[in-house]
């Protein structure tokens, strides 16, 4: 318990906080949602809640602070401690990981865990789950999913309580129905080898916790009576387990508060479940509701838009953000007439921001709801000579189903190309590194792709030539293709590679959209040259510039899927590829929960703009059918964007691919919406 003496600084909550933000921290006691909204200072709010705890002389240890990423965890701790200028002992929080791991420590025995557990990472779990295919012996199909793909299917499984056949049938939908009952038993000698073990993987240290909590009534009851004050952030991406143990560490008390943000959840395909912060209300009786709406992050403007957005969604709770800012420029609207020239449009936009209104590129981002739109992005990018940085994942040409394909059109290209060659015959079953090194060797002597096709490579043992033989005859059909007829050349190249695809990547459905998207992308080029060279200078692009993933680069402008760009901001934010069955996404429009789940998305990108935002789509697609813009477009209200073909006297200089400049065009075109 804390000294009220030992406490260096007096706190006047009054001045610190908005009165939503006092009513929170004064008023917090029983079950409370505070509905956060977006940029409206809920980690300013749970801090000064626990410091008014710790006033009060509530005991730390009586406390649980319960986030979703360490930083965050560590974040409150350390504004806590300098809020009060006193260190603070015996407080407990962290990750639900982390929490469960110190429960299981010290109370796993009461269901059989030995207190010195090792916790699997996700290698060593994909490893065990490898031995596991050696009891369960595989069918003779060469493409039964890898072990890492089985791992996320039997942690999906468990997560959400499902069984194996609707995991498969709802998330992965490759896997074949055949394999359904092997991937069971697998799950089986998995959990079996990790009892023997004394072994724990993530999910178990969340499963196992919960378990804990429900078979031991007299432990539940210790810790509930322990565990006076509940305090969760994000509470709208918890799953079913975690809200389960939230209920069980409830007392008669259910001094609950849960903060988060309805419109914010977006992680549905992790098992985030919308319905725990829908349905807090009901779970517990007598619960407050707050209500943080002040917004100190974006304009009015940009909040208009948003606001307006969101009350399209049926499951919500009925929330408005408000500015603290003076009235500035509305969000524009562009159409412009193909992916390309939208990617031109938003770089010299960029260079505008930049020159005219002194904004660093690393204040700007652009977001997507899809990876494979960043293609036509980042070309334009790297041609335009900008810096840019991909938060949270690799350059779209960096990524390995991408250079996967590139390496048959590099061998094509040139065909003594060696890395090329090692990539493709490394993807064979059944060979590595030595044999791969035995067939270059070989194909090093010929002098066209036909050789290839024509030797028998007696040089490698009789199963790995079954697998060459197969190459060879996916070859044959590729080269008999016209060289430059890129889009048919990567759809041959493409019916081989999808079972491989399948079999090896737990997201092998957005890898596949990937790929459609880059064969799409293949029709604006008549040569194969030019395209593997515009990829190549893509791939080496960031590494030239000094643009490190994750770095705070004031040269970069930030690319970022929106799930990446989550609890981040920038001074100005482009949304992009506004299309409809691109975003919202083709398959989310089937179900009434993932369309709202997308449009909770667009709301998200939004809010990360705090001056300027722009929203951009295209009129055609790269193979000239007609694009349709985005029904989150079209729901809006006309006052809550400028329609920019309203600027009649705006126009572009262009710049060729060889930087020399173009006739001055005018670049939007008039549509209706």
């Amino acid at each position: 318990m804390i000294n009220h003496n030992n406490i260096l600084n007096k706190i006047d909550y009054k001045s610190e906080l908005n009165e939503a933000q006092l009513d929170v921290v004064l008023n917090g006691d029983g079950p409370c949602l505070v509905l956060a909204g977006a940029g409206s200072g809920k980690t300013k709010t749970l801090v000064f809640r626990v410091i008014s705890l710790l006033e009060k002389g509530v005991d730390p240890g009586n406390i649980l602070l319960l986030t979703f990423t360490n930083k965050a965890a560590k974040e409150m701790f350390s504004r806590i401690e300098k809020q009060l200028g006193v260190g603070i002992k015996g407080l407990w929080g962290g990750t639900f990981h982390h929490i469960g791991n110190r429960f299981l420590r010290k109370y796993g025995q009461l269901i059989n865990i030995k207190p010195n557990f090792n916790i699997l990472d996700d290698h060593d779990s994909s490893d065990m789950i490898k031995a596991a295919y050696k009891e369960v012996g595989l069918p003779a199909d060469k493409y039964f999913p890898k072990p890492s793909v089985v791992k996320n299917i039997i942690g999906i499984a468990s997560n959400l309580s499902m069984p194996i056949e609707d995991v498969i049938r709802d998330k992965y939908d490759f896997v074949k129905d055949e394999y359904i009952w092997i991937i069971e038993k697998i799950k089986g000698l998995y959990a079996k080898k990790k009892q023997f073990s004394n072994s724990l993987d993530f999910d178990d240290l969340l499963i196992k916790w919960n378990q804990l909590l429900y078979e031991n009534r007299e432990f539940k009851e210790a810790m509930s009576k322990k565990f006076k004050y509940l305090l969760i952030d994000e509470y709208q991406d918890t799953n079913k387990i975690q809200s389960d143990i939230i209920e069980n560490l409830s007392g008669e008390a259910s001094n609950i508060l849960a903060v988060g943000d309805d419109a914010q959840s977006i992680y549905g395909f992790r098992g985030a479940d919308i319905k725990n912060i829908l349905q807090f209300p009901q779970r517990f009786k007598n619960c407050k509701i707050f209500k943080l709406e002040t917004n100190y992050r974006s304009t009015p403007e940009i909040l208009h838009l948003a606001n307006s957005c969101i009350k399209n969604n049926e499951g919500k709770f009925d929330k408005s953000l408000k500015s603290i800012k003076d009235q500035s420029i509305k969000p524009t609207l562009s159409a412009l007439i193909s992916p390309k020239e939208e990617a031109k449009y938003i770089c010299q936009k960029v260079l505008d921001l930049q020159s005219k209104n002194g904004l660093a590129l690393s204040e700007v981002a652009i977001l997507f709801r899809s990876h494979y739109q960043s293609i036509e992005i980042e070309l334009q990018l790297n041609k335009k000579n900008i810096p840019y940085e991909m938060r949270g994942g690799m350059r779209f040409f960096e990524q390995a189903h991408i250079k996967d394909l590139l390496a048959y059109l590099r061998i094509i290209s040139n065909f003594k190309d060696e890395m090329a060659w090692t990539r493709i015959l490394l993807m064979l079953p059944s060979i590595g590194m030595a044999t791969a090194n035995k067939i270059w060797q070989r194909i090093s002597t010929f002098n066209s792709v036909s050789d290839f096709c024509n030797d028998d490579f007696s040089n490698i043992s009789s199963k790995s030539q079954i697998f060459v033989k197969g190459l060879q005859k996916n070859i044959k059909k590729i080269i008999e293709i016209d060289e430059n007829n890129l889009p048919l050349i990567l759809t041959a190249i493409f019916e081989d590679y999808q079972d491989y695809l399948k079999s090896n990547y737990e997201n092998a459905n957005e890898r596949i959209e990937d790929i459609e998207q880059l064969i799409d992308f293949s029709r604006q080029y008549s040569s194969m040259t030019q395209f593997l060279s515009d990829a190549v200078l893509s791939e080496g692009f960031g590494g030239q510039r000094g643009t490190e993933n994750g770095s705070d680069n004031e040269e970069a402008v930030v690319l970022s899927t929106i799930h990446q760009a989550k609890g981040l901001e920038w001074k100005a934010v482009f949304v992009v590829g506004l299309n409809e069955m691109q975003f919202p996404h083709a398959k989310s429009t089937l179900k009434n929960q993932d369309l709202e789940e997308e449009r909770r998305l667009f709301y998200v990108a939004v809010t990360r703009a705090k001056e300027y935002l722009f929203l951009t789509y295209s009129l055609f697609a790269s193979d000239d059918n007609l694009n349709q813009p985005s029904r989150f477009i079209t729901e809006l209200p006309k006052d809550s964007y400028l329609r920019i073909d309203d600027d009649d006297d705006e126009e572009v200089i262009y710049l060729d691919e060889n930087g020399e400049e173009n006739q001055p065009r005018k670049r939007y075109l008039d549509f209706q919406i």
